[in-house]
C-alpha cells in the first residue's frame, strides 16, 4: 500500500503495511529518493515514510529552517504518521543531525534508531581524531556551500552541484540546488537559529550504527562507536563505501538492517565489515 500525505506544506510518502513504522531522513544533497533501495526492500515488513526535508525541496521557495522550526516540522510528521506507537528512525547525514535531536527531545516517541555515517560529528573527540589536512577538508566544503548559500541564484546553484559532483554524491544533479545548504550557513554562525543548542546525544534505545569506511575523513570519533557498540542492542557496522552505504551496496545495507531489526537486543557486539 502506498499513499501521500501533506503536513506542513511538506509531501509524506507512505509505503507499506507493516505494524511497526520506519521515518527516514536524508541529508545534504538528497531527497527522500535516497532512500528507493531500502523502500522496495523494507515495504514487506514495515511501513516506511519518507519525505523531503524541509527547505531541501527545490520546487519550493528558498528559506532556512531554524532548529526549533525543523523539530516542529519533524514532530508534526511522527504524530501524524505514527498510528500512535513509537516509531523507528533511519537517518543520514544532516538527517542524522536532525533525528538525533529529535529523539533527545521526544524519546518516547522513538523505539530505535538506525544512524548511517554521522556519528558525534561536531564532538571535541572527532575533531582531536582529524588530521590538520581532514580538518581543512571540512572546512573546505562546509564553508564553499555556507558561501553558495549566500549567493544563491544560479551561481550559488552551480556552486552546490560543483560540490557534490567533487564529493560523489549520488543525488541527481535536477534536484540540487543552493537552496537546501542552509544547515551549512547556520552551522557557520552566518544565521539565525544556531545549532549551538543541539543536546549531546545519547541514545538509550537499541541503536545500529553503518558508516563507510573509503571516504577521506570520518563523521564520529572511534571512543563514539566503541561505547556504543558496548551498549546492549547496539550495533557497529563498517562498509567498504563512501558516505552513502545504503545507495553504494543497497543489498548488504539492507540485510545488515534487516538482521538487526528482527533481533536489536542480541547485536551488542562491534563488527568490521566487508562487503564484498
Amino acid at each position: 500500500m502506498s499513499k501521500q500525505l501533506v503536513v506542513d506544506g511538506i509531501e509524506i510518502h507512505v509505503e507499506g503495511e507493516g505494524t511497526e513504522t520506519i521515518v527516514m531522513l536524508h541529508g545534504w544533497p538528497d531527497t527522500y529518493r535516497v532512500w528507493d533501495a531500502q523502500v522496495a526492500e523494507l515495504r514487506h515488513r514495515y511501513r516506511c515514510v519518507r519525505f523531503t526535508l524541509p527547505g531541501f525541496d527545490i520546487r519550493k521557495p528558498r528559506r532556512s529552517y531554524s532548529l526549533d522550526a525543523t523539530m516542529r516540522v519533524l514532530l508534526h510528521i511522527v504524530n501524524s504518521v505514527s498510528q500512535k506507537q513509537a516509531v523507528i528512525l533511519m537517518l543520514h547525514d544532516w538527517g542524522c543531525v536532525f533525528g538525533y535531536e529529535f529523539y533527545m527531545r521526544n524519546k518516547a516517541l522513538v523505539s530505535a534508531i538506525i544512524g548511517v555515517d554521522i556519528g558525534d560529528a561536531q564532538s571535541r573527540a572527532t575533531n582531536r581524531s582529524r588530521s590538520i589536512g581532514q580538518k581543512m577538508m571540512v572546512r573546505g566544503y562546509q564553508g564553499t556551500l555556507a558561501l553558495a548559500w549566500a549567493i544563491g541564484g544560479p551561481l550559488g546553484t552551480a556552486l552546490t552541484r560543483g560540490m557534490a559532483r567533487l564529493l560523489g554524491a549520488p543525488s541527481p544533479r535536477e534536484y540540487i540546488s543552493s537552496g537546501m545548504n542552509f544547515p551549512y550557513y547556520i552551522l557557520g554562525g552566518g544565521s539565525a537559529g544556531s545549532y549551538s543548542s543541539l543536546v549531546p546525544f545519547v541514545p538509550k534505545v537499541p541503536m545500529l550504527f553503518i558508516y563507510g569506511i573509503r571516504k577521506p575523513f570520518m563523521f564520529h570519533s572511534p571512543q563514539w562507536t566503541e561505547n556504543l557498540a558496548a551498549k546492549p542492542g547496539c550495533k557497529v557496522v563498517a562498509m567498504e563505501t563512501d558516505h552513502w552505504p545504503m545507495v553504494r551496496q543497497p543489498e548488504r545495507f539492507n540485510d545488515i538492517v534487516i538482521g538487526w531489526l528482527e533481533k536489536p537486543a542480541g547485536t551488542a557486539e562491534a563488527e568490521e565489515e566487508d562487503a564484498a
